[in-house]
């Protein structure tokens, strides 16, 4: 805002004092020469001032007013330019605060402006700008830390499918976890050590896979339990991680040889205190402590599906040594049966018996899936119901085939190896069994297998019965995979009807604090405060009545902090109707519920503010509209500046060209069609690597391998010979100036380009 020139008023207001006095010294002097009837001359007014002195005084009045005049000159242009001082002032803090509103309107928070003292409007701006800013970082943060969870969230489901599906091979699965962990962490190379301690006074850590550089290695390395970092790691049981390996430190205490990787983590494999195995990565970059933790968290579900697969092996030694026990003293029951039976059966008996099994065999193909397979597992026989079950329609298309055939891949290994203790007189085969129908699908049956021997005690042929229960085990499935979906996502509770707590999952002890033990004697009421209870007997009186309830509920943690949770009430019946339990599925939505309550503080601030806005809002408006026109106008004669360069670059005899920090071309001008063979319409808005040469590393030509590199620094200002190929592949040598221009946090980079080979010629 220009400062107003303020005229200079002293000599005027000395000038007009000056002749104010004259005409008050000429009327008293009228009076006087009035009274003595005299004439007014000049002569008379020289005789007045010989009849008395103060006729000096009269005649200094002009010059006294004309002095007075002139210092209340000076006193008002004193005041001007205070007032014009202060208008100034006031302009510029408008100015000032209209250019921080209209950068607010445009989304820049990072503008900066300081507001007077007195400039109360001016203070809930930048409030609002901060406010504004620090919502947007928040925004920032809150979407980052999501995309950490998700991150770990899919890759805990990744490797829970990876520990299901091979869970029966320690060497596939030890492989395949390291390699799919190695690349979701974006690490160089890993290894997976599992504690062999068959032998108790010989327990050591085996390699049992090595991944390195996305190849798969077949090194062979035993550790002892207190060697290097890995034995350091399983005897802490603890996470070691290091983040400036030596060049001679990972010879020395590392379990993967040689490498000399940036960082280091070793995670052991353990549950329940107990040591499994280690995990040992190395990376070129350094892990995030959320990559740390994902890594110790599939560490440990490993170390789990070990354990499980572990005690599966022992139970199935067990089991086997349990089985031969129990073959050997079936052997000898049957022996003594058939002893017995050769006694005391007679012809009339067998007779008997031989029309009682025909007649047990009609009603067991009528009720039951039956079949026979001699002990290689060659069928010899299947009634209607087996063929109507697996899809067949005739005897023709299944006898003389192998069972194989009804059997699916995935379980063909554990499913031979019962076969072979059959085949061999071991014990029958009871429980769940899954075939393969003609079309593929999956037949669920409760079945037993089970050996038919001749006179000679040997295996003549194996009995099939079975019952089709595959709606039953589908449901169970689903049922399982439901419950095991909503202990993963919800807090689940179970209460008597009486409110005593019967049972919860590991997220609701985990949410709320409390441990087992505490939970022993805890009711739902226990939950609450004094206030919620006598609010929530009526809601369970309705519930356990069979209404179900939803709606938020606040409960208290162990440590006494309140928790707020979107929660589901809802009766469960038994086989007489009667409730039997209540089962409560439950949200944590405490975080929401404080932001409801921050967000209805902040509204109320923002109300209270907008409401001292509308006071200044026409008059900001007003401002506004001046400052748009302003800028509209100095927009246009950018834009005419604008044109006119851009003339003036067309007809340079130079190539010259633009182009954002994308590396986009922007500016093609007609020189530089003629130096590269290509139409404007050609190269505008596609990547600057059209134009040149391919150049992989920067010694190689730095000015060009910086200006195709969008995240490189350019070589602005440096002049620079170089060559180029045209469309038709021709070199040229030319000779390269490149400047750069920022405008509002963006840059812009224009080439001026001389041809050599013409200057040559």
């Amino acid at each position: 805002m220009e400062k107003q020139n303020v005229p200079n008023y002293s000599f005027y207001y000395a000038a007009l004092g000056f002749i104010l006095g004259l005409v008050i010294s000429s009327v008293l002097y009228g009076f006087a020469l009035s009274s003595n009837e005299m004439l007014f001359t000049f002569k008379n007014i020289l005789k007045l001032h010989s009849t008395g002195l103060h006729f000096i005084v009269n005649d200094l009045i002009p010059l006294f007013l004309a002095i007075v005049g002139y210092f209340a000159g000076l006193h008002l242009i004193k005041v001007a330019k205070e007032l014009d001082a202060l208008k100034t002032a006031k302009d510029n803090k408008s100015a000032n605060m209209l250019e921080f509103a209209e950068n607010l309107a445009k989304g820049n928070l990072e503008v900066d402006y300081d507001p007077s003292n007195d400039n109360s409007l001016g203070k809930i701006m930048v409030n609002l700008r901060d406010s504004l800013l620090k919502s947007k970082k928040e925004d920032q943060q809150r979407k980052k830390e999501d995309e950490q969870r998700n991150w770990v969230a899919e890759g805990l489901a990744k490797f829970g499918d990876i520990l299901r599906q091979n869970n029966d091979n320690i060497e596939k699965l030890s492989f395949d976890l390291i390699s799919n962990l190695c690349r979701y962490i974006n690490a160089v190379q890993g290894g997976f050590f599992v504690l062999n301690d068959d032998l108790e006074e010989d327990a050591y850590f085996e390699l049992t896979a090595h991944f390195a550089y996305n190849r798969k290695k077949y090194n062979k390395k035993r550790i002892e339990m207190s060697e290097g970092l890995v034995g350091r790691a399983a005897f802490e049981k603890s996470t070691i991680y290091i983040d400036e390996v030596p060049d001679d430190y990972v010879d020395i205490t590392s379990g993967l040889g040689e490498a000399n990787p940036k960082v280091l983590l070793i995670v052991p494999l353990q549950v329940n205190e107990k040591v499994y195995g280690v995990l040992e990565i190395s990376a070129f970059n350094y892990f995030e402590p959320y990559v740390i933790e994902f890594v110790e968290k599939v560490a440990e579900s490993i170390a789990t599906t070990y354990s499980t697969v572990k005690t599966n092996l022992k139970t199935a030694e067990l089991l086997n040594e349990s089985r031969a026990a129990a073959e050997r003293l079936t052997q000898q029951e049957e022996e003594m049966r058939q002893n017995m039976e050769e006694l005391q059966a007679t012809q009339e008996e067998a007779a008997k018996q031989a029309e009682e099994f025909i007649s047990f065999t009609n009603s067991v193909n009528h009720t039951l899936i039956r079949a026979e397979y001699d002990v290689n597992g060659v069928l010899l026989y299947a009634n209607t119901k087996f063929l109507k079950k697996l899809g067949y329609s005739s005897n023709s298309e299944v006898e003389g085939h192998h069972i194989s055939i009804f059997i699916s891949d995935k379980d063909k290994a554990w499913f031979n190896e019962l076969w072979d203790g059959l085949a061999k007189g071991g014990r029958h085969f009871e429980g769940y069994m899954k075939h393969i129908t003609k079309s593929g699908k999956d037949l669920w049956t409760m079945a037993t297998y089970t050996c038919v021997r001749n006179n000679m005690q040997t295996v003549e042929k194996i009995l099939f019965l079975a019952i089709d229960t595959t709606e039953h085990k589908e449901q169970s499935l689903d049922f399982e995979g439901q419950i095991e979906a909503i202990n993963q996502s919800s807090i689940k509770v179970e209460y008597a009807p009486s409110g005593r707590m019967l049972e919860c999952n590991q997220r609701f002890i985990q949410t709320l604090g409390y441990s087992t033990e505490d939970l022993k004697d805890y009711s739902v009421f226990n939950f609450m405060g004094e206030d919620e209870q006598s609010d929530f007997e009526e809601i369970w009186n309705r519930v356990i009545n069979g209404e179900p309830y939803q709606g938020q509920s606040k409960l208290i943690s162990q440590t006494g902090q309140s928790k707020w949770f979107d929660v589901n009430y809802t009766a469960v019946y038994n086989m007489y109707g009667e409730v039997s339990k209540i089962i409560s599925i439950a949200h944590d939505i405490t975080d929401q519920k404080e932001m409801e309550l921050i967000t209805k503080q902040q509204n109320e601030l923002l109300k209270k503010q907008e409401e001292e806005l509308k006071a200044s809002e026409l008059e900001l408006q007003k401002r506004l509209d001046e400052a748009k026109k302003e800028v509209k106008s100095q927009f246009q004669e950018i834009e005419k500046v604008k044109i006119r360069n851009e003339k003036t670059l067309e007809g340079a005899h130079d190539a010259i060209f633009t182009i954002n920090q994308d590396g986009i071309v922007e500016f093609f001008n007609r020189a530089a069609e003629n130096l590269w063979q290509y139409s404007r319409k050609e190269v505008i808005g596609k990547n600057i690597k059209m134009l040149f040469r391919e150049v992989s590393e920067e010694k190689e030509d730095e000015m060009i391998f910086t200006l195709t590199h969008p995240e490189k620094r350019k070589l602005v200002g440096a002049r620079r010979e170089t060559t180029i190929k045209n469309k038709n592949g021709e070199e040229t040598p030319v000779i390269m100036i490149l400047a750069g221009a920022k405008v509002q946090n963006e840059y812009t980079y224009t080439a001026f380009i001389q041809n050599i080979e013409v200057e040559l010629f």
